[in-house]
């Protein structure tokens, strides 16, 4: 995936500003959402040049709302064991927020006005329950059932389109690339190592 994520803050030169001191899970969940949105728009500009046919943009919203619930999962698993309770909650809840106002907002413009964020946050949740029945290790990330999951929801959403090839390359090229990136980006902006 050739995409440029933002994972540091510019620094003032202005008199007077001075760094404040560590970032709020808030404030590290704006970075990871921005760029969370980057890399699911990128997946669906790949798989789209590679010829799978998306004949409605209810398709494309449904495989980002798709890969994005499966990547922020993942980034809560990374935070597990790093995070209190407290923090972590405040940095999904505020990730999911943002992601949820993106995406309200780029349906509105797409498919005009309507009630997007509640259905974005219940498909998130949706998948979270599903996800979190699954294993996944720091070492290699999500299980092949976690990702075996993306692969069928996005399958399922494509089925009107006769592609056949879904499920290998969302499990075979898309989602691995995916789960790369983000693993780097959690890394920068929260200093895992």
């Amino acid at each position: 995936m050739a995409i440029r994520i933002k994972t540091r803050w510019h620094r003032s030169k202005r008199a007077g500003v001075r760094n404040r001191g560590p970032k709020t899970p808030a404030e590290l969940a704006s970075v990871i959402a921005f760029n969370l949105w980057k890399i699911s728009q990128e997946v669906f500009r790949r798989m789209e040049k590679e010829g799978f046919r998306f004949r409605e943009d209810v398709q494309v919203t449904a495989l980002i709302t798709e890969f994005i619930a499966y990547l922020s999962h993942i980034v809560d698993r990374m935070l597990y064991p790093r995070f209190d309770d407290t923090q972590r909650a405040e940095f999904m809840n505020s990730l999911v927020r943002m992601l949820a106002e993106t995406m309200a907002e780029n349906q509105r413009e797409l498919l005009g006005p309507g009630d997007y964020m509640n259905p974005f946050i219940a498909a998130i949740n949706e998948r979270f329950d599903q996800y979190a029945e699954c294993s996944y290790d720091e070492a290699s990330g999500p299980s092949y059932e976690m990702t075996r999951g993306l692969a069928q929801k996005i399958s399922e959403l494509m089925q009107a389109t006769d592609d056949r090839w879904v499920l290998e390359q969302v499990m075979d090229i898309e989602a691995p690339e995916a789960v790369k990136m983000l693993r780097r980006l959690v890394q920068d902006v929260v200093g895992l190592k």
